[in-house]
């Protein structure tokens, strides 16, 4: 059967992404392949219990408490286990601290490991083969092309997130933030700033 054949299901599937989604997911439950309210615990998980706000968090208590600095340096696993971030590729956690003479940056040249509880589900352009591949070959192109223009004297070092180890990028607290608690904080870090492909919001004068 040609693939453009009129009569191929293909043909018949909505359009839409989002559409084509629920279409799918009427046939799953038909066949009771899935449950209806594990769907939505799925949905409801991704959408309000993980994602870059637990990452963000993570952060912006690095920045303003030294203990849990230290201790998110020395095994980040255990201190985002501590402020209750766990689970699924949450698992041995690395976290890497961008510096005046260091910028990091997060690839998985594999596939797509990365750090779920902490940032979410990666974005698209994380799973794709160009910058999987030119992440590790010209970083600093890849990052001015996200906006990132670093001096010549700060070294770009790029990890390569394995199943065994996934990195977290902690970002350089933004100058003129000494003021701001911890909330306000949070609202300065960006997923791609713990990604190492962008950088923390500036808050406004």
């Amino acid at each position: 059967m040609a693939h453009d054949d009129p009569d191929h299901p293909h043909t018949h599937l909505p359009p839409d992404p989002a559409l084509r989604v629920k279409a799918l997911e009427t046939i799953l439950v038909r066949k009771g392949l899935v449950e209806p309210a594990a769907l939505d615990e799925i949905i409801n998980t991704y959408q309000t219990r993980i994602g870059p706000q637990n990452g963000a968090a993570v952060v912006a208590r690095a920045w303003s408490d030294p203990e849990f600095h230290a201790a998110l340096l020395s095994d980040a696993t255990a201190a985002i286990t501590e402020m209750g971030f766990f689970g699924r590729q949450g698992e041995h956690i690395v976290a890497v601290e961008n510096t005046d003479s260091t910028h990091n940056m997060v690839v998985c040249t594999l596939c797509s490991c990365y750090p779920w509880p902490l940032l979410g589900i990666p974005p698209a352009w994380y799973k794709s083969d160009a910058y999987r591949a030119r992440a590790v070959r010209e970083p600093r192109k890849v990052l001015a092309e996200f906006g990132v223009s670093l001096p010549q004297t700060t070294a770009v070092r790029v990890w390569d997130s394995t199943a065994e180890i996934r990195y977290l990028v902690i970002p350089q607290r933004p100058s003129g933030t000494e003021h701001l608690d911890v909330d306000a904080l949070q609202a300065l870090v960006t997923r791609d700033s713990m990604i190492g492909t962008g950088l923390p919001k500036v808050p406004a004068p």
